[in-house]
Order: C-alpha cells, then sequence, then structure tokens
C-alpha cells in the first residue's frame, strides 16, 4: 500500500471537506492544519482551533520518528485501540500503554503513572500520547527534568483534576510537544493527533519514493 488516499475512507474525506469550509482563517502550517482538522472530525469541536500549541520542529522530528519505525507509548488502552489500524496500515510502529505495565500502583501513585515511570525506562525516545492521565502526563515531565528529552510528547489529557496544571508542565519543558490548553482532550484527541502524524509520515515517505 503506498498511495496514502487508500488509507481514507471516502466519507472522511467528505468530513474533510466540510470542516474546511467552516474552518475559517488561521495560522496554522499545512501539516499542523492536518492534525487540527483531524481533531475536529473525531470531536466535531471547533474550538480545538484555538487550543492547540505546536512547538518548533515537533512535527518534522515526529514524522521522521514514525518513519524510523519510533515507539509509541499511550497512556491508557483508548488511545492505542484508536491507533491501531493506521499504525497496522503504515509503518508498524509498535505501541506500548502504560498502564498495562503496572498490575498494582507504586505507594501514592496511579497504576498509568507507574506503568509511564516503567515505560520511561525503557523507551526514552518514544512518542509519548497522553490522553485521558495527568498524573501520567505530570511524572513524565519530572522525569524529561531530570534526563533527556523524547522525540515528542502529546499532551492532550481530559478533566478537572490535575489536568491543567499537567499541561501547565509540559508548557514549561523544553520537549517537542503538541500540547491541547485548557481542560479539554481525551483518548480520541490523542489517537487523532497520532493518527494525522501517522498519515503525514506515509505521504511523506511516498514523495521520496
Amino acid at each position: 500500500m503506498r498511495d496514502s488516499h487508500l488509507l481514507e475512507h471516502p466519507i472522511l474525506v467528505q468530513s474533510f471537506a466540510a470542516i474546511d469550509r467552516e474552518f475559517g482563517p488561521h495560522c496554522f502550517s499545512p501539516d499542523e492544519y492536518a492534525i487540527a482538522r483531524r481533531i475536529i472530525h473525531s470531536t466535531a469541536d471547533f474550538e480545538f482551533k484555538h487550543l492547540l500549541h505546536f512547538s518548533p520542529g515537533a512535527l518534522d522530528g515526529a514524522v521522521a520518528a514514525l518513519q524510523q519505525k519510533r515507539t509509541i507509548v499511550t497512556d491508557v488502552s483508548m488511545v492505542k485501540v484508536g491507533i491501531a489500524s493506521l499504525v497496522a496500515k503504515t509503518f508498524q510502529n509498535p505501541v506500548v500503554v502504560a498502564v498495562e505495565q503496572a498490575d498494582v500502583a507504586l505507594p501514592g501513585k496511579t497504576r498509568t503513572e507507574t506503568g509511564l515511570l516503567r515505560c520511561w525506562e525503557q523507551y526514552p525516545d518514544a512518542i509519548y500520547a497522553i490522553g485521558n492521565a495527568p498524573t501520567a502526563l505530570l511524572a513524565l515531565c519530572d522525569c524529561i527534568a531530570a534526563s533527556s528529552p523524547p522525540t515528542l510528547v502529546i499532551g492532550a489529557p481530559v478533566g478537572f483534576i490535575s489536568v491543567l496544571e499537567s499541561k501547565a508542565a509540559l508548557a514549561q519543558t523544553q520537549v517537542a510537544q503538541i500540547r491541547v490548553e485548557g481542560r479539554k482532550g481525551g483518548s480520541p484527541v490523542a489517537a487523532a493527533i497520532v493518527n494525522a502524524l501517522l498519515l503525514l509520515a506515509w505521504q511523506k515517505t511516498n514523495l521520496q519514493v
């Protein structure tokens, strides 16, 4: 499968066209827009166009890493489920779920946080996609502060407890990141971002052959 259009269902293409008509003025680059559009397709929420933050060079680094089959670490299984199909159709990157790495939480920590710390020990240069657990994102930020940064952090936890704090902590790091500001986010958003990156990487691979 070399043609990137084969990865997109006709209904998805029609949905993207509808989003294009409604999106309005923006300052996103073409690659950033591709990510924003896919998030909106997954959520039907145009507010995300105002919540997305991309650090300089983050997309180029992530695309290159995906092409090299770099490991993707997700906080919860829902993010893995959301990207599994496209991973299988493109680069077959290994996907590791943090919460599945810890049957029991360490004292004072959640299972997802515990599993994230174990993933960091094994995959320090992975792409990390956090769509649910702010505790995992906070733990990841602590790891980054004490060591070299991973390839990319997708910071999109959702909710009310520690969500804003975790995103603020990510914003203070120098790691390459795609961050969703505010309380919004979630596993579908994190999965949408990874899927958009996979498609960008696949399209750029096709252009090189």
